[in-house]
């Protein structure tokens, strides 16, 4: 088959490589950054104790130079990343760990502007709550919206609110809805975060997640990730208490092709999968050959003869 938004045909999603290079022209690197940012879940504004699958970076493990100033942490990332491909020259902020919003606008603003000005930077991408965006701070992003090529990553990971009262995300499913919608207004684009294998939920409900989401909410973006189960967090626990089931590979590979065929075509897969730290990591242990699942995923579209888009849940409601 030809999926229309493949490079060559060969892949079965809207990937966010494609994106990019149908945007810039060429490869672009995704810049991690630790933007000094806490979480209202974490430092008593909403809760505390953070999300119990969140390690203590806030989701940024994997960020090389997090304690330095946020030029010369830009600078170390693309550095490492020019070690593999030395002639890109254009790059996307990735204000990755933690809650980005989570400040009065004038410290938001001092951080982010001391990036997004570096030379080659084209984009920006935020990483936050959507219990985090108050009039300001969302006036703010949509003028950086007209300057720069900008996504918020908005962290929903569930649309149940047993789950997320279970995992301590501290927010209810309406409070991202009316986040989206504050977000829209000014057109900024949007990517929800979704996490499969949480505690409790069924093959069905992860399945769920991706439908609701797609009807009951305007976004361009969608990622959806493995549960990574860390050490030095409160999942473990649940873990050890036999609360909680690793997915097998079988099983995430299944699931997510089925989240892929009710994804309209046009909305962007950011990513399928995540990276975790191996010495960190409590399992699923297969989750760090990343390439091999990514493939495994392009196989059973292929066995399946699926795509993305194949039974997409808007074209269903309005038939």
């Amino acid at each position: 088959m030809n999926f229309p938004y493949s490079e060559d045909g060969t892949k079965r999603y809207h990937s966010w490589n494609y994106a990019l290079r149908e945007e810039f022209g060429g490869k672009i690197f995704k810049v991690p950054v630790d933007g000094g940012f806490d979480c209202p879940n974490r430092d008593g504004t909403v809760a505390h104790g953070g999300c119990t699958f969140c390690s203590v970076s806030g989701s940024g493990d994997m960020i090389v130079a997090p304690e330095e100033p946020l030029p010369i942490q830009f600078q170390k990332e693309i550095d490492e990343m020019h070690k593999k491909w030395p002639n890109v020259q254009q790059y996307i902020v990735y204000f990755q760990n933690f809650t980005n919003t989570h400040a009065p606008v004038e410290v938001i603003r001092e951080r982010f502007e001391q990036v997004v000005n570096l030379p080659g930077v084209v984009g920006i991408s935020i990483g936050t709550r959507p219990d985090c965006l108050p009039d300001e701070v969302v006036d703010y992003l949509a003028e950086l919206n007209q300057r720069y090529y900008l996504w918020v990553e908005l962290g929903l990971q569930s649309t149940y609110e047993q789950t997320s009262d279970l995992i301590n995300r501290a927010h209810d499913y309406q409070t991202y809805l009316d986040g989206v919608s504050k977000l829209r207004k000014h057109n900024i684009r949007i990517c929800t975060h979704l996490i499969n294998g949480l505690p409790g939920e069924t093959i069905e409900m992860m399945r769920e997640n991706v439908k609701r989401t797609i009807l009951d909410s305007d976004i361009q973006g969608i990622k959806l990730h493995l549960l990574h189960l860390m050490t030095n967090t409160r999942m473990l626990r649940d873990y050890q208490e036999g609360r909680l089931q690793l997915m097998s590979r079988e099983d995430y590979v299944s699931v997510i092709c089925d989240q892929l065929e009710m994804i309209p075509k046009e909305i962007i897969i950011h990513r399928l999968t995540g990276d975790a730290p191996w010495d960190s990591l409590v399992g699923p242990m297969w989750s760090l050959k990343k390439w091999e699942v990514l493939n495994a995923i392009d196989a059973e579209l292929i066995r399946r003869d699926s795509y993305q888009g194949k039974f997409d849940v808007r074209q269903k409601e309005r038939v």
